[in-house]
């Protein structure tokens, strides 16, 4: 399967769906296309593969057309002789309650969670509000459906001030059966965050009791010191506070307010990674789609030991009767991704193990109640170790460029600086501490990722130095690459006066893989108890 290229990709998304307008008078539109055809011929199974770019062009041909109704800003009437069969359906978030909103809820821009959930009395408040040596711990508002809880918290100081940089240890909250099991995993809401509260996600396992508790062990959180913008001053803080905390949260309901289908679909790609989709969660505030991922014994041999750590699934979202394609390119630049990730590696070992991954999509961009939502698996990324070198002699640099490729990347390097503006990695007992690190200049190009590559710096004497890469790269060109003409790679440990002469190696790359065909029909449902 050729997958559509990113840059066209993202584009179409982008222009299509991502910039929506009012969901009413979006609704109005579909309303009054529904039933004009866009391209005679149009086939029985408009989501069949043929050329990816017409098979594209054709399955968004009433979306487009409404794209170019919004874009003049004009309102065409279309005269219709029959009503539709059927009702067109929105392919946005259904129009949310008008209710008021709490301001901790808004800040942490959970609205629309509040939104769907709320009416369904998954909105709970513990009413947590500690107080000790002046500093205040406040729980308001948590969020509950049968996939994922969520916690909101806010700090203050004596004078009332927040204190935005306070993070509570996740490690030190823990959701729990009555006996003391752990029934939830931490993850990662992938959103704006805010400054002045915290929130915690925490999904929930597979079985969970009715009653699950919440438990606070926050005995020994040091007040950060405190910088005056005024003076320049800091004003050291010997401050610890006891914020422990226990509630509890009746399940019963989140439970019955959710539809869960077993799956039992597995993909292996050529390369040897194993994908096992396991269950498909549909709750009020998102569906959630959990799999498996293993390496076989050859792949695991090439990998590097982070692989869990590092690797991301790339695929997208096809749902035909609402014209919806949401695309889920794990962490790279430009893409969505799903509102709540788990990486779960209580099964990993070193010997392997599997992975499990967790993405919940948001209701706003895949409909939670959609009957056929079909999976489509773009690609994958894994740290692969291939190592490759050059020899780079700073007296030669400025005057010669040293290009470096590897696996479709291609790095150009054309000069060099000391940046006085960074912090340097000082090995022990150097003595340099008082100079800057080595920074290569230059361009280029990456057909992999770039966050999981390990690049080091050897010298003559054998001596390793971390590289790392200090500037992200923010343009995607017509060839699918990451490009950037301002690269700097900075050696840490390597300063003025050091050697000028020596290897830089990139030991593991973070490949990309799209050499996949593997589609799925995700489960249906017969009915969705939070619309009764």
């Amino acid at each position: 399967m050729k997958p559509i290229s990113r840059d066209e990709d993202r584009l179409w998304e982008e222009h299509l769906y991502r910039e929506e307008p009012d969901a009413d008078f979006t609704l109005k539109v579909m309303q009054k296309l529904d039933g004009v055809s866009m391209e005679s011929g149009e086939d029985k199974h408009p989501f069949e593969k043929k050329s990816m770019r017409t098979h594209w062009m054709r399955r968004t041909g009433i979306a487009a057309a409404a794209v170019v109704i919004f874009a003049g800003g004009a309102w065409f009437a279309f005269e219709r002789t029959a009503e539709p069969a059927q009702p067109a359906v929105n392919a946005v978030d259904q129009r949310l309650p008008d209710i008021p909103v709490p301001e901790e809820i808004r800040s942490a821009y959970l609205t629309d969670d509040y939104k769907r959930l709320k009416p369904l009395d998954l909105v709970i408040n513990p009413n947590i509000q500690i107080l000790d040596q002046g500093y205040t711990l406040k729980i308001s508002d948590v969020l509950v459906d049968r996939s994922q809880i969520i916690i909101i918290t806010e700090q203050s100081n004596p004078k009332g001030n927040t204190i935005s940089d306070v993070y509570l240890d996740a490690g030190r909250i823990h959701v729990t059966d009555e006996k003391g099991n752990s029934v939830a995993s931490m993850a990662v809401d992938t959103r704006l965050s805010s400054w002045k509260y915290q929130r915690f996600v925490f999904q929930l396992n597979d079985d969970i009791p009715d009653h699950v508790f919440v438990r606070g062990e926050l005995s020994y959180l040091k007040i950060p010191d405190h910088y005056n913008l005024d003076t320049g001053k800091i004003t050291a803080s010997n401050t610890t506070v006891d914020w422990s905390f226990q509630f509890n949260i009746d399940m019963t309901k989140a439970k019955l307010m959710s539809v869960e289908a077993p799956m039992d679909n597995t993909y292996t790609t050529p390369e040897g990674l194993k994908l096992d989709m396991t269950q498909l969660v549909r709750t009020p505030n998102g569906t959630r789609l959990d799999v498996n991922v293993s390496l076989n014994d050859q792949l695991q041999a090439k990998v590097s030991e982070d692989w869990k750590e590092q690797m991301d699934i790339l695929y997208h979202i096809e749902i035909p009767e609402t014209n919806e394609y949401r695309i889920f390119n794990g962490s790279r630049p430009y893409a969505r991704q799903a509102k709540f990730r788990l990486r779960d590696l209580s099964e990993a070992n070193e010997n392997g193990g599997w992975l499990k991954l967790s993405e919940t999509w948001d209701p706003a961009f895949v409909t939670v109640d959609a009957k056929n939502i079909r999976f489509v698996l773009d690609g994958y990324t894994l740290p692969v170790k291939e190592e490759k070198s050059i020899e780079i002699d700073l007296e030669q640099l400025p005057l010669t460029t040293t290009i470096f490729e590897q696996s479709g990347d291609r790095v150009v390097l054309n000069g060099y600086n000391f940046d006085p503006e960074r912090g340097s990695y000082i090995p022990s007992g150097s003595g340099t501490d008082d100079q800057h690190p080595l920074v290569l200049l230059g361009s280029a190009e990456f057909s992999n990722e770039i966050a999981g590559d390990k690049w080091v710096a050897v010298d003559r004497e054998g001596i390793e130095y971390p590289v790392s890469i200090l500037n992200s790269i923010k343009e995607i060109n017509n060839d699918e690459k990451y490009v950037t003409s301002d690269l700097k790679l900075m050696v840490h440990g390597l300063h003025q006066n050091s050697a000028t002469k020596f290897t830089l190696k990139r030991t593991v790359v973070h490949r990309e893989f799209r050499d996949v065909n593997w589609e799925v029909d995700l489960p249906s449902y017969d009915s969705l108890p939070w619309l009764k």
